[in-house]
Parts: structure tokens; sequence; C-alpha cells
């Protein structure tokens, strides 16, 4: 990736189910995944990019869930899923954000596109590339860098930003799948990219 080809006016950092149950989950360890989370996102504020958390949440009851939805219908039946979706450990995590300029999208299925206003606010920001990160990498990440693609963003996959418990399916998404799509770059050359924080 070019040091001189982000424009920050016009690039969204997507923060994805990052909430500190699911971190503390997936990440390992999430000590060492959240300083480098959190060093990408401030750095993009700094720059003037646009950032996105996108959350997985429900209303009581679960309304939004389909027991055709394999998924998601797990989690409709469990009490104890459900409950890592709520209160402190359905909260995105304390030392990502959110930010007062930040913007916070709820999602109800595995992409971040889906069923969101994800798009609208994109396309009324104008913008054209998406640096996306998150947890997991075969779910949120995998889904919406498919749909992102399919609607023509230029996608940068931040890989050590990402996380996933099958760590085979992991790794062949980020050097085969993802490559495919976009860039694959690790935090540390995201961080060079747009510049120092001081």
């Amino acid at each position: 990736m070019s040091p001189t080809s982000l424009d920050p006016n016009r690039t969204a950092v997507l923060a994805m189910d990052c909430q500190a149950g699911i971190v503390s989950i997936y990440a390992k360890p999430a000590e060492e995944f959240v300083e480098r989370a959190a060093r990408v996102l401030d750095a993009a504020r700094r720059a003037g990019m646009t950032i996105v958390h996108v959350q997985v949440g429900f209303r009581p009851g679960l309304p939004e869930v389909s027991s055709r939805n394999t998924l998601f219908a797990a989690i409709k039946g469990s009490a104890q899923h459900q409950k890592l979706f709520e209160g402190a450990a359905g909260a995105i995590h304390p030392a990502l954000g959110p930010a007062a300029s930040d913007i916070v999208v709820t999602k109800h299925r595995v992409s971040a596109f889906a069923g969101t206003d994800l798009e609208m606010i994109l396309r009324a920001k104008e913008i054209a590339t998406l640096v996306l990160f998150g947890i997991a990498t075969s779910g949120v990440v995998l889904s919406t860098a498919l749909e992102a693609s399919d609607a023509d963003y230029r996608l940068i996959v931040v890989s050590d930003c990402c996380a996933d418990l099958d760590g085979d399916l992991h790794r062949i998404l980020l050097e085969r799948l993802f490559p495919s799509r976009g860039d694959v770059i690790a935090a540390a050359e995201f961080l060079e990219t747009v510049g120092p924080l001081g």
C-alpha cells in the first residue's frame, strides 16, 4: 500500500464487533489485541478519517432473530449467549471508544451492512475506502469485506487487529481470500501510512 494512497476525507475505519465480552473470548492475548486496535483508531482519528464502531445488539426478546437463521437462533435460545451482548460485556471495549466523533452502528446479523444504515452513512460522507478489522475474521470481517467488495469500495484489512477461534481459517482468509479483494496489512503498516501520532 502506498503511503500517499489514503485520502482521509474519503476513508472510514470500521472496528467491528470489538465488544468487551467478544474480545475477552476471541482475542489472545486480549491486551495486545486491544492495544493494537486502539493505536489504529487513534491514528485514524488524528488523520481525520471517519471511525465507525459496528456492534451486535438486540431488543429484549430478540425479535430481530428468525428461527431459520441457525447462528442467531442459537443465541436466541441461550440466555447465557445473550449476556454476551448486554451491559458491560456487550459494550464496545472501553479502550477503543467510542470517542465523541465516532459513529456507532448496531447490527443484528453477521455483516455490518445487513439491515443497518451503514451504507447510507458511507454514501453521505462520500467514503471510497474502508479499513476493516474485528472479530471474528470468519464472521463479520469476511461477510462485510465480501459485501463491500461487491459495492466497489477499496478494501484494507488490518490483519493483526482481526481474531478468530479457528486459527487455520483465520490464516487462510488473511493470506488467500482477502488479498483477492483488497490490501491486507499489519497495524504497524497502517500507522506508518497515516503518519506519526504526535
